[in-house]
């Protein structure tokens, strides 16, 4: 099916990127020299480097060169640039901060705002990693006594991204509104500063935390869910291995939505990007960055908390809901999950919306796919009530 108009212009807005992407990259690997290094370097004339009256400064190699009047040469030691790491968090900071400007614009734009609902924070210990902030909305049937609840992890490719960007507010909000079932938001840490698996045991450490604390937080221990979406898609699925692995919590099902669950990226699928005329080279090299960022050797993608689909077996784990979008490399994973699960006789269903990417779900204002893509999400929590 043809791609939905309404990503047209953005799709040329991320062609541009990822190509920017790969220059900015190249330029890197090659060194890219400063113009101005060579613009204070002296002139020549005739094969002789023309005299001045006042010093001829150039870099070379980061020492400042300076040639004086007289033809001599001294080296002065420059003022020391700033540590890479403080550059690398500085830029991380600035591309977190127009992110987060971007996603409050498409919130307004492209998306519905969530209601108003009652909310409670909560800061989760967990053992050898950082505490993590989780918020619970409660639905407007919480007042008539427990509820349902599903465990939540935003999307962001493990690196951008968190429970307080409008958009992702936005949707829990209307998530728990529509479907009368609370939703834990978990604000895991972000990757590079805090790497896998750092993010799996926060979410497991807020899983536990639920059951244990679910008669003071108002939720129904039986009828407990786990959702995530993309990168949270990712870690939603390992916090349930974990589970089977350390707790056996009763989770009545498991909700992913494009998730990528094999970070080795064996299963991403190519046909969506050049059906977008998007170069696979871009496509894989943005791809593997996530993978990157998130792990801190190239061999962890082989664990199964960081690849769910590469676990030695799928036996026990809860039912799940599966959704993925047609122009969107991720599907392959989609699928792959699901037949994963159904070999081992687990309760797995999959649905592919055509016409639409990746990041559907935002575009509830002006996608009837998007509205859907909600409606069948709704209606997935509201079996936690049966």
């Amino acid at each position: 099916m043809p791609l939905d108009p309404i990503f047209s212009d953005r799709l040329n807005t991320h062609r541009r990127y990822l190509l920017g992407q790969a220059i900015d990259r190249v330029k890197s690997l090659l060194r890219w020299p400063n113009p101005e290094a060579f613009r204070r370097l002296p002139r020549r004339r005739n094969g002789r480097a023309a005299a001045r009256s006042t010093p001829a400064v150039a870099q070379v190699s980061g020492i400042e060169v300076i040639r004086s009047a007289s033809g001599g040469l001294k080296t002065v030691e420059p003022t020391p640039p700033a540590a890479p790491a403080t550059s690398q968090r500085q830029a991380r900071a600035r591309k977190r901060k127009a992110a987060l400007a971007w996603d409050r614009k498409e919130l307004t734009t492209v998306g519905i705002p969530g209601p108003e609902l009652r909310t409670q924070e909560h800061q989760v210990a967990v053992s050898g990693y950082p505490a993590v902030r989780v918020r619970i909305y409660y639905p407007d049937s919480a007042t008539a006594g427990i509820v349902p609840v599903c465990l939540a992890f935003f999307g962001g490719a493990f690196r951008m991204g968190g429970i307080d960007f409008p958009t992702t507010d936005a949707a829990f909000r209307r998530r728990a509104a529509e479907s009368g079932v609370a939703i834990a938001a978990v604000d895991y840490a972000l990757a590079p500063e805090h790497r896998y698996p750092t993010q799996v045991h926060q979410g497991h450490a807020a899983l536990t935390w639920l059951f244990e604390s679910a008669e003071a937080l108002g939720i129904d221990p039986g009828r407990v869910a786990i959702a995530g979406v993309s990168a949270g898609g990712n870690i939603a699925a390992a916090v349930t291995l974990m589970n089977r692995e350390r707790s056996r919590l009763p989770i009545r099902l498991q909700l992913l939505e494009v998730p990528v669950v094999d970070l080795t990226g064996r299963h991403i699928d190519l046909r969506p990007t050049r059906a977008m005329r998007i170069p696979s080279v871009l496509a894989m090299r943005e791809m593997r960055s996530v993978a990157r960022t998130y792990l801190a050797r190239r061999e962890q993608a082989r664990e199964p908390w960081a690849s769910p689909l590469l676990a030695e077996s799928h036996a026990d784990l809860p039912p799940a809901y599966i959704l993925t979008a047609e122009y969107d490399p991720l599907r392959g994973d989609g699928a792959a999950y699901t037949a994963a699960l159904r070999r081992a006789d687990i309760d797995a269903s999959a649905v592919q919306y055509l016409g639409v990417t990746h990041d559907t779900v935002i575009f509830t204002a002006v996608l009837p796919a998007a509205r859907r893509w909600h409606r069948d999400v709704v209606e997935i929590l509201r079996s936690l009530h049966d």
